[in-house]
């Protein structure tokens, strides 16, 4: 039904959309972490495993992010200690070793050789295989080729000794080289793990199992056993579930796992709730409209995990500097091998080569961008963020406009009715009650606001026959053998009316205010009028005042009239305004402000926001907006505090400082480490053996890590950002 044409378009976003996150198995994801115990993989297994995780490392691999870190550091962290109680007596029996410390152990020829190559068999196996795999195979040697080659030319260099061919002791360098790179990818891995471990906790948040109504009474039930359709109750305390609406009860419901809001939230009969959120007091019935791939939980989950897969411009930066790396450290340990045998000394050339090649191995490189990914996007939605893309985040920081739609993004998005006027001054409930009346099954936001109204007064509304959308006009029924019929001034223009005077001059006011008239029409003259509005959310000026002072412009969208959209952007201090746009149209006023060269953020819920969204320069959909518009954008605010995309702002700005840093970081250290290692100081008694670079290069994959780390110190609250 139609109103007029103040209002027809105020809510073509509609208000009755379903949850825009509603998309993915969050409990499938928690099963499938479940199966696979890490801790008593076969050997075998393992390698498979610790060819997976290399994408994590060097960004190469799009199924990363659904790998089981935790389970591969505890893969390596057995790797580790197995090894190094191999490698204590290499060391120990190291002729090398022996002469440091003055002692002579039997045995000394045949003990290192022998647990030597164990150490390089096995512990060397995952790297080898990781290299082959995920490297040579596709010809895209990388980090792992680089460790591979550095232990596979120790391990040549230490046979050669054994046998006599070369005057080296090598096999204690390649114990402790070996070992160090394991428990480098062991810490690596762990934190990586945790990072990514936001998967694991969203999908915890489901109960194992629900009370389901019967016939009979209640029975309880595999949450997996639950289908559309069925009734669960939700005791107080309790998780919801699945996805559903309230048949009965009321509860404050803890929703800040999903929308990161930390107040409990009434709900009540015909109220929509998630899985996964609390239940805090009082116990409800929940008919189940969505599970699986529909909840809401899992819709977060699939955005978390493809946010992490993601790719934004500076991580294929650090890609292709990771791959450039492998080339430059190559060339610089053939170079300082054949500087140090033309000079005689092949023996030290070779040692200085091996450690180019481990201390170049790009591990900080290839950790600095994915990790901080993984950690921002886990942060944020657990904060009511979420992230799609990544580089949709990256490009935030860059963001100068920002382009509300108004409708149910600064206001409410469900209309009040704030003034009536009857042409009888004693008449005002009478005509109230009749617009009710007519309105009674009206789905459109003013007719139900009409509705609540008379209601809320107490008013006793009498039937209505004969109901008649008009489009664009108004409705019509009969009431109590009267016609009435209720619309805005094209439908007084259909019926040939005027306005009368005795409501002409408060109808003005409310047209000069932003307000949309309706007109109640009782048989063939006009009874009254009234007005509505959508209330502008609190939040909306404190976000629009922040932007401001983070210089950042804001523009008003709305299908509304220039009158009413005029309105709100001077109570809320708007920059720009674009009323009257047709739904079909809004994209326009996207690419209006990108041709005046502005970086634009477009915030909208409805599906026709989705061409807006498309266009933008980052797209954010808020609160429960469609799966439509939820598709287009790159950022979901999970709430519909407009404050939120502050929030996304400053995740932006501080991810992007830890991207920098690491890359930074990852790139300088080496432009001093590899020549270090090459022996450009040796002739000041400064060298870096194998050993020692192998723990530089873990040590430099450490600091990485835990400057990304840091990232969890950052609040993205409303309070703290607005």
């Amino acid at each position: 039904m139609q109103h007029g044409t103040a209002h027809d378009t105020t809510h073509e976003s509609g208000t009755d959309q379903h949850d825009a996150h509603e998309t993915h198995d969050a409990h499938e994801t928690h099963d499938a972490h479940e199966t696979h115990d890490a801790h008593e993989t076969h050997d075998a297994h393992e390698t498979h495993d610790a060819h997976e995780t290399h994408d994590a490392h060097q960004g190469h691999g799009d199924h990363s992010h659904h790998t089981d870190h935790s389970g591969h550091a505890m893969m390596f962290r057995r790797y580790f200690w197995w090894n190094l109680a191999l490698a204590v007596p290499v060391i120990a029996f190291s002729s090398t070793i022996e002469g440091w410390f003055g002692y002579d152990l039997p045995l000394s020829g045949w003990i290192p050789p022998i647990l030597g190559t164990a150490i390089f068999a096995w512990g060397g196996r995952p790297f080898l295989t990781m290299a082959w795999r995920d490297e040579l195979r596709d010809r895209k040697p990388g980090m792992m080729t680089l460790i591979s080659l550095a232990i596979t030319v120790a391990f040549g260099a230490s046979v050669a000794s054994t046998l006599g061919l070369a005057d080296l002791d090598f096999w204690w360098e390649l114990a402790a080289l070996v070992v160090v790179m394991l428990l480098g990818h062991w810490q690596e891995l762990k934190v990586v793990g945790q990072a990514q471990g936001a998967l694991q906790a969203l999908a915890e948040l489901l109960p194992d199992d629900a009370e389901r109504v019967t016939g009979d009474g209640t029975e309880h039930v595999s949450v997996s056993d639950l289908a559309e359709g069925d009734t669960v109750v939700v005791r107080p305390g309790g998780r919801v579930p699945a996805d559903g609406s309230i048949v009965s009860g009321e509860a404050s419901m803890d929703e800040s796992m999903v929308t990161g809001e930390s107040e409990p939230v009434s709900r009540g009969e015909g109220d929509r709730v998630v899985a996964g959120t609390v239940a805090t007091d009082g116990s409800l019935r929940v008919e189940i409209t969505a599970i699986g791939d529909d909840t809401a939980l899992a819709g977060i989950q699939r955005m978390v995990s493809d946010a992490q897969a993601s790719r934004s411009g500076t991580r294929r930066l650090a890609d292709r500097a990771a791959e450039w790396l492998f080339y430059i450290a190559l060339a610089a340990a053939v170079a300082t091998f054949a500087v140090n045998a033309a000079m005689g000394d092949p023996g030290t050339g070779l040692i200085r080569a091996v450690s180019v090649l481990v201390v170049a191995c790009p591990h900080a490189l290839g950790l600095a961008i994915p990790l901080v990914v993984a950690i921002s996007t886990s942060v944020s939605a657990k904060q009511g963020i979420l992230v799609k893309d990544s580089g949709a985040l990256e490009q935030m920081r860059l963001v100068d406009a920002v382009l509300f739609d108004k409708t149910g993004t600064l206001t409410q998005g469900a209309h009040e009715l704030t003034d009536k006027a009857s042409v009888d001054p004693d008449g005002e409930d009478r005509m109230l009650a009749l617009a009710a009346a007519v309105e009674s099954d009206s789905e459109h936001p003013v007719g139900r606001a009409v509705v609540k109204a008379a209601t809320d007064a107490g008013l006793d509304i009498p039937e209505a026959d004969d109901i008649d959308t008009l489009p664009g006009r108004g409705v019509r029924a009969t009431v109590d053998g009267e016609t009435v019929a209720v619309g805005g001034p094209a439908l007084l223009d259909e019926l040939d009316l005027s306005e009368p005077d005795q409501i002409a001059n408060v109808a003005e006011e409310w047209r000069d205010s932003g307000g949309s008239v309706l007109y109640v029409v009782v048989g063939d003259a006009v009874a009254g009028a009234f007005t509505t509005s959508d209330p502008i959310r609190e939040e909306s000026r404190a976000a629009i005042d922040a932007l401001h002072a983070r210089d950042v412009s804001v523009a008003l969208l709305t299908g509304d009239s220039q009158a009413v959209a005029d309105a709100v952007a001077g109570e809320l201090g708007i920059d720009d305004v674009y009323a009257e746009v047709l739904p079909e149209d809004k994209d326009d006023a996207v690419a209006d402000l990108q041709r005046k060269g502005r970086r634009v953020a477009m915030v909208g819920d409805g599906v026709n926001d989705a061409p807006a969204l498309a266009r933008a320069d980052v797209g954010v959909a808020i609160g429960a907006g469609t799966d439509v518009a939820m598709e287009a954008a790159g950022l979901v605010l999970a709430s519909s505090d407009p404050r939120g995309l502050l929030g996304a702002i400053e995740l932006s700005r501080a991810t992007y400082r830890k991207m920098r840093q690491n890359l930074v970081w990852a790139t300088g250290y080496n432009v001093i480490a590899i020549p270090l290692a090459a022996g450009v100081l040796a002739p000041w008694g400064i060298t870096m053996p194998p050993a020692i670079a192998a723990l530089a290069m873990s040590l430099s994959t450490i600091i990485v890590a835990a400057n990304a780390q840091l990232l969890r110190r950052v609040s993205l609250a409303p309070e703290d950002v607005s």
